[in-house]
């Protein structure tokens, strides 16, 4: 016999997604639902494989929420388990520290939802031959400054060992930190197995290769922006007879984000412009496991179309859209134009824009006069921004200055399209 769970995390229920609502609110709700239908997903994972439990590691719900219909529809799903004989362990990540949900929902008494002092909480196991133990601690409030794992009780001697925990680690790349602590740390506890929560990308550490104690990170069950970009899944854990630990991961998300390239390089006529993006669309959703794709395509290459590609950017969109529509379960997030138009490029020696180019760079973007004024522009429209948008500006002085730069860039790209040829160059 062995004792098997399914570990997920960072489920994000009902996320506003007001970035992605701003461009296309269909597609918005389309990934909405998909959070919802993601743990469904893992509800149906856990009741087809017979496990014991199910642990979420946090940020179930994605803040100050209110909605009881979430509420109800959370219930129901717990439920589903509870009259499986499934029991559920949960700790509150960051941003259910914000939710009212969290706190007054009544869940099942197979749910065991660990408070802001570290239990440890027997989970059977007896079939299997030894004792499970799972310990848990919830943040009590948005931001954890300090590790936690302080605060966790020791292992129980001769028992299986499972801790649930919310934290960023080390740190990593768009996630603020939270609860600090090294995988290093971790292991030296004495757990068999750490079930985190809070980084959305997958990372197993497992000491002395497959069977030893085990760190994992699941990532989400549901990616919600471009960022977030690939099949998602959850992890399904066997400890055996022996105590080892067997980690699988399983696929849960109805809809994946992915990056496309559209090679245009040397396609002269809109014609090929759509059988390009028809191709590549193709491929990307032959090669997507999940139920919809959710496409961002960069156009790229050397094409005579290059500047009417930037200018017709709608038009373009159109196209994509319906390529995608005739494929089916298939959506256009974005297009970025980053074609080339062939020979000299603007701004090179002989080319008629070529003045303009050289005042631009020369003498417009390196004066202190436009920087302070584009910093001020963007400030002002980052305060605009609700809360969970203001990032596509960078989060640090850095980033910020890069974001601008990229933005300036892509602004002198589209100008230049705009006055390099008449409107009505080109193929039609």
């Amino acid at each position: 016999m062995a004792y098997r769970f399914v570990h997920a995390a960072d489920i994000h229920l009902d996320s506003p997604l007001k970035s992605l609502a701003l461009r296309d609110p269909a597609l918005a709700e389309l990934i909405g639902n998909a959070t919802r239908r993601a743990l469904v997903a893992i509800v149906d994972l856990c009741l087809d494989e017979g496990v014991d439990a199910l642990m979420l590691g946090g940020d179930l719900y994605d803040g100050d929420q209110t909605s009881m219909k979430t509420a109800r529809f959370l219930a129901g799903q717990l439920r589903r388990l509870d009259e499986a004989g499934i029991r559920t362990f949960v700790i509150r990540g960051n941003h259910d520290a914000l939710s009212r949900i969290t706190r007054e929902l009544t869940f099942p008494d197979s749910v065991k939802v660990f408070g802001g002092r570290a239990e440890a909480v027997a989970a059977g196991g007896a079939g299997a031959g030894f004792d499970v133990v799972v310990h848990g601690l919830s943040f009590r409030e948005p931001h954890a400054a300090e590790s936690l794992l302080p605060k966790y009780r020791a292992p129980t001697a001769d028992a299986v060992n499972i801790g649930l925990m919310h934290t960023s680690l080390g740190g990593h790349d768009g996630h603020d930190r939270y609860a600090p602590c090294t995988v290093a740390e971790l292991q030296a506890a004495g757990f068999h197995y750490w079930a985190l929560g809070h980084i959305h990308r997958r990372d197993v550490a497992q000491a002395r290769g497959p069977g030893g104690p085990a760190v994992v990170m699941p990532g989400m069950p549901q990616g919600r922006d471009i960022n977030e970009a690939g099949a998602k899944t959850v992890a399904l854990v066997t400890v055996g007879d022996d105590r080892g630990v067997t980690v699988e991961h399983r696929r849960t998300s109805v809809a994946q984000f992915e990056r496309v390239a559209v090679d245009l390089d040397g396609v002269a006529d809109w014609g090929g412009v759509a059988r390009a993006i028809d191709a590549a669309l193709g491929v990307a959703r032959d090669a997507a496991p999940s139920e919809h794709l959710v496409a961002r395509l960069k156009v790229t290459g050397t094409t005579p179309l290059a500047w009417r590609l930037r200018r017709e950017i709608d038009l373009l969109k159109a196209e994509a859209d319906e390529r995608a529509a005739a494929l089916g379960a298939t959506s256009i997030e974005k297009i970025e134009v980053a074609s080339l138009v062939p020979g000299p490029a603007p701004g090179a020696p002989g080319d008629p824009l070529h003045e303009l180019r050289r005042l631009i760079d020369e003498d417009v973007l390196r004066s202190n006069g436009f920087r302070t004024e584009i910093e001020a522009v963007a400030e002002e429209l980052r305060a605009a921004l609700p809360p969970e948008c203001r990032g596509i500006l960078g989060t640090d002085p850095a980033g910020f200055a890069a974001a601008l730069a990229a933005v300036v860039a892509e602004g002198t790209e589209d100008v230049l399209a705009r006055l390099g040829t008449p409107p009505d160059a080109g193929d039609r």
